[in-house]
């Protein structure tokens, strides 16, 4: 990570839960009430918090914590607003240049319990048509309201992607989202594309092989697909593992990074210059990782043969204001391409000490 990152980096909030409370706190320490406000309340009456900051034509709306339980680019985005007050030559370009609708958690009952739907056990990323839950109805709303000429869909995916067949993890994805069922590509989705391609290539000089392309599979009832079929440009950003990151503080900064990069190609236009062709050649993530990979299990349980491969993923439950990582068998187990985080051997000594320091798993793959 940069100095000039860890200068403006909110210190006040790291970790994987982010509940709602804080960004009202956040919100009312560092920007003028004129620029923050509840947008919308939720199910459970909290209020969904918009932020606009800048002075720009170009109107960019982002929205974080649809899911509840993905809060790394609600981290990244409080990082990139404290940015865009620090008075470089290049933050005041952006204020400048653009005018922002944030809204940092827009599922704030989700935040609150980590869960990824909302209080009424909604997905809200499946609801952009129906409209059937109060927090849709505000992100529709802001939408209508900020005409944005571009969205940008802030979410985390989990552990167990790699990018293309490697062992390398997804710590960053992107989506330009299909806009119908045929996966055409009128030019704003043709602009979302060259965007991701941009931005891949520039990440490729902090982040090398670690972006991947998430599946364009067409779904209109989810919000990206459904704003794409609108005719605004809208990307997918998917905030997902770096090696050793359970916290996400190392993908926090690579999203950040992100949204810097994604922002000087609209502001200077040299995405213009990348095509479809560069946006596919982006590796499509796969499914291939666990948590803890583990051979030779027979030398704990005889009901193992001895070439089994057992996958361990965790589980994030909220406990205490804290999230835990609970071990759960991986429906990936036995499977030959499988690659784990962490990859224990248990004829080593040392690595099978590794694991008698963790009772539980001994229990599950007993």
């Amino acid at each position: 990570m940069d100095k000039e990152y860890e200068k403006i980096k909110f210190t006040q909030i790291s970790g994987r839960y982010l509940p709602s409370d804080k960004i009202a706190e956040l919100a009312s320490k560092n920007w003028p009430s004129d620029q923050w406000h509840p947008s919308g309340f939720s199910v459970l009456g909290k209020p969904v918090h918009r932020i606009r900051l800048g002075r720009g034509a170009k109107r960019i709306l982002m929205w974080s914590q649809m899911h509840g339980n993905e809060s790394t680019t609600t981290k990244g985005l409080l990082d990139f607003m404290a940015w865009l007050h620090s008075g470089t030559e290049i933050s005041e370009k952006f204020l400048n240049h653009f005018s922002f609708s944030f809204l940092p958690i827009l599922n704030p009952d989700g935040a609150d319990r980590y869960t990824r739907f909302n209080a009424n056990e909604m997905d809200l990323n499946r609801d952009a048509l129906n409209q059937s839950q109060p927090e849709s109805v505000v992100l529709r709303k802001e939408y209508e309201d900020f005409q944005p000429d571009f969205c940008f869909n802030l979410h985390d995916q989990r552990t167990i992607y790699n990018v293309g067949n490697s062992r390398i993890p997804a710590t960053l994805s992107f989506l330009a989202p299909a806009m119908d069922a045929g996966r055409s590509v009128p030019a704003n989705r043709l602009t979302a594309m060259q965007l991701i391609a941009y931005m891949n290539e520039r990440l490729l000089t902090i982040l090398p092989g670690g972006v991947g392309r998430y599946d364009d599979t067409f779904n209109p009832n989810c919000v990206g697909d459904h704003f794409q079929s609108l005719g605004t440009p809208t990307l997918l950003f998917e905030a997902g593992h770096y090696p050793g990151d359970y916290e996400r503080e190392s993908s926090r900064y690579y999203f950040f990074k992100s949204l810097i990069y994604v922002l000087e190609g609209i502001m200077t236009g040299e995405y213009a210059s990348f095509s479809q062709e560069d946006y596919l050649g982006i590796p499509e993530n796969a499914k291939q990782f666990v948590d803890i990979l583990i051979r030779r299990p027979d030398l704990i349980s005889n009901n193992h043969p001895r070439d089994a491969i057992i996958g361990i993923c965790f589980k994030e439950v909220l406990a205490d204001g804290e999230i835990q990582f609970v071990p759960e068998l991986s429906e990936k187990e036995g499977k030959e391409e499988v690659y784990g985080h962490q990859e224990w051997d248990l004829s080593q000594p040392e690595q099978m000490a590794l694991l008698k320091k963790r009772p539980g798993i001994i229990k599950l793959i007993s």
